[in-house]
């Protein structure tokens, strides 16, 4: 009798329930794509913040780069210089470590002064496109060009293959009359070692690389007599935002219990990538970019609590609509429920009928708007991030709970209403 009931409710009441259904199924397509987007997100904006710059500096041991790494250079173009080396042979390392898939990019610099055009120039050589073969079997691309897109470039990027090409910046480029394709005699500042280079591009950076050559790591090497060594790496890591315990474990590792520094150790943090480095890499000291990793942080932790906030917003107004919807349902039919009471039937077993039919209607509409809501977040992943956004599973119990939830809080005025019901008021005169 309860099914065939249940059966003819949804049969004669279908324009009511598919109000609910649509009700539920928007609420629920918005509330799967802002969740997708945010568990997702993380890596996404973490990505995008990637082409302003590094967050970690790796520099020998007793290396003075502390200007350098806070800003604090002042007006002078020329940067503290390293007084220790680190090899080359040991950078391939950095993708090697726990947290090896976060690291998106590194570059290496080793910086001289050479003689060319009459004065003192400041050349950089650097990796612009390594690309490297790890013991592991696993094969990256390293280098200057994935960590300077933000750079305005004239001509060609640089080019690793091409050892006599450079970048030359455009301050640099302006005083000496130079273009894309000239050609430029260069030599070490004891005159020992010459090169003659092409300039494959010209760039703006905005900053001191203005009034600098970037050039092949190895013509560097060449130039100030320092085969095989660097005097710094940039690093550009996906991290998590920093907490109470990662900064505890920054000031002091060695003051975390086990416990602490496992979940340190095994979670992104900059400090847990920067202390994973020095340990594969010994006699190196990392740094993060504070200004770089805190913005990283707090721009990811607002952006994922407005995507929980456009959730709870979706699922409330659903809440509403149910509840409305459900209510006047409950009203059109008070002499049917009338009836039911007055045969025998009992307040719980037609608060179940009712309940009953609700829910069906919501898991049916909330089974459409969750797929709906898959394609409302690959909109959103392509439109904001120009990528697509991976479908979590995490996801879909969440929505289940979410449409019971909903659904039961919206129909709690309705289930009032049905319980404050007496048939003799609703079947007086009938």
């Amino acid at each position: 009798m309860f099914w065939k009931m249940l059966n003819g409710a949804l049969v004669r009441r279908k324009g009511k329930l598919v109000m609910i259904a649509f009700a539920v199924g928007l609420g629920v397509s918005l509330a799967t794509a802002m969740l997708n987007v945010m568990f997702d997100v993380g890596d996404k904006v973490n990505q995008e913040l990637k082409t302003y710059g590094a967050n970690l500096t790796v520099v020998p041991r007793g290396a003075s780069l502390m200007d350098e790494l806070y800003s604090l250079e002042g007006d002078s173009a020329e940067p503290p210089r390293a007084e220790k080396y680190i090899a080359e042979a040991d950078l391939h390392k950095i993708k090697m470590i726990f947290w090896a898939y976060n690291i998106v990019d590194f570059a290496p610099y080793l910086e001289t002064a050479v003689k060319g055009g009459g004065q003192e120039i400041s050349l950089v050589g650097t990796w612009f496109n390594k690309h490297l073969e790890l013991p592991t079997g696993d094969e990256v691309d390293a280098g200057m060009n994935g960590l300077k897109t933000w750079w305005d470039i004239r001509g060609q990027g640089g080019d690793d293959a091409d050892e006599t090409g450079v970048l030359v910046g455009e301050a640099l480029a302006l005083r000496l009359g130079l273009g894309p394709g000239d050609s430029f005699p260069i030599e070490s500042l004891d005159g020992q070692v010459g090169a003659t280079v092409k300039i494959r591009g010209v760039f703006h950076s905005g900053g001191v690389e203005d009034e600098q050559i970037f050039a092949p790591l190895k013509l560097s090497q060449d130039l100030s007599g320092r085969p095989g060594l660097v005097q710094k790496v940039e690093v550009s890591a996906l991290t998590t935002p920093e907490n109470d315990l990662a900064r505890r474990a920054a000031q002091d590792p060695g003051s975390l219990s086990r416990m602490e520094w496992d979940t340190w150790y095994c979670t992104a943090y900059i400090s847990s990538i920067a202390y994973q480095i020095e340990e594969i890499i010994p006699g190196t000291r990392v740094k993060p970019v504070l200004q770089v990793a805190e913005s990283e942080g707090a721009i990811l932790e607002k952006t994922q609590l407005l995507m929980l906030l456009l959730t709870v917003l979706a699922m409330a107004c659903s809440a509403l609509a149910i509840s409305n919807l459900v209510t006047a349902n409950v009203m059109e039919r008070s002499a049917e429920i009338g009836l039911l009471k007055a045969l025998g039937a009992t307040n719980s077993a037609i608060s179940i009928l009712m309940l009953t039919e609700i829910l069906i209607t919501a898991f049916i509409g909330g089974a459409l708007g969750y797929f709906a809501g898959l394609g409302f977040a690959q909109l959103i992943g392509h439109g904001v991030f120009d990528s697509a956004v991976e479908v979590k599973g995490l996801v879909i119990p969440l929505t289940v709970v979410l449409v019971f939830l909903v659904t039961a809080l919206g129909s709690l005025p309705a289930v009032r209403m049905l319980l404050r019901l007496r048939p003799t008021e609703v079947l007086h005169g009938r």
